[in-house]
């Protein structure tokens, strides 16, 4: 890890130009995907402003849940700070190795076995061919795929899919982390597990910012929260503050019994290692 991991963003625009803004439709159609307001750009060209004013500092350390309803402008904020989008206004600087993880599926193919693809969706997360095939045991045993791993992706089922890619993204080391939740539907034995898995892969990043509507996830993962609503950052705190802010006091009730439960969890571990120190 180096020592200069950060993100930056000063006043922050991502606008999406609509060359042809009589079409009422395709206005429609573009609003309903990227959130955001219509305005008009400095050329006077109609765009939507899918994020507004953005202005962030995060450096090592800072683990960041992002809540909001759909189309409020989380995943795009995700993108800027990947550098997938570059602010029409303002300015994003970031330093540091950057996993996005947006979509598990993005980067394997469906007409070469688990083992290839193991390798494939690695090298789209940056790692090398040399570093994957050193992870690839250790994968597979996570896995739990057994002989499926020695065929195609395309006979295997969504929760299957799921699975290998968990095992790849979680076997990464990475200084900054971006994290769309899109894990699927898996059975519960198997998630306990993943989410395991993914607790100590944020514990070796740099940088967290995570994207997700699951509230006890948020409060597992992340330390601080942003409200994002429209395209602006509404409100920035504790995961509960903001919670509480966004959804009402029984969800925000919710992440402090969670928060509660970490802290008495690490406590009786920090009690279990003095004790096997003391042994």
């Amino acid at each position: 890890m180096t020592d200069h991991v950060s993100i930056e963003t000063r006043q922050a625009w991502v606008e999406f130009p609509i060359f042809d803004a009589k079409s009422r439709s395709l206005k429609k159609a573009f609003l309903g995907k990227a959130g955001g307001a219509i305005g008009r750009n400095q050329s006077d060209v109609v765009v939507v402003e899918a994020l507004r004013d953005i202005t962030l500092s995060l450096k090592e350390g800072d683990k960041v849940g992002l809540v909001g309803h759909n189309g409020a402008g989380k995943s795009t904020l995700l993108r800027l700070l990947s550098g997938i989008y570059e602010p029409s206004r303002g300015s994003a600087r970031v330093r540091g190795r950057v996993a996005p993880v947006f979509d598990l599926g993005v980067g394997m193919d469906p007409e070469i076995s688990g083992y290839e693809n193991i390798i494939i969706r690695g090298l789209f997360l940056g790692q090398t061919r040399k570093q994957m095939l050193s992870k690839i045991d250790e994968i597979a045993d996570f896995t739990e795929l057994g002989e499926y791993l020695s065929m195609p992706l395309r006979t295997y089922s969504a929760g299957m899919r799921v699975r290998l890619a968990m095992g790849v993204v979680t076997s990464i080391d990475p200084e900054i982390l971006l994290l769309d939740e899109a894990i699927g539907a898996v059975d519960a034995d198997f998630m306990k597990k993943a989410r395991l898995r993914l607790q100590k892969l944020v514990a070796r990043s740099g940088i967290l910012v995570f994207a997700s509507h699951s509230n006890e996830f948020l409060a597992q993962l992340c330390d601080t929260a942003l409200w994002v609503d429209h395209g602006q950052i509404r409100m920035r705190g504790g995961i509960e503050e903001v919670v509480r802010a966004y959804e009402g006091p029984d969800a925000g009730n919710h992440v402090a019994t969670v928060l509660r439960e970490l802290e008495a969890e690490k406590a009786l571990e920090t009690e279990r290692e003095l004790e096997r120190n003391r042994a």
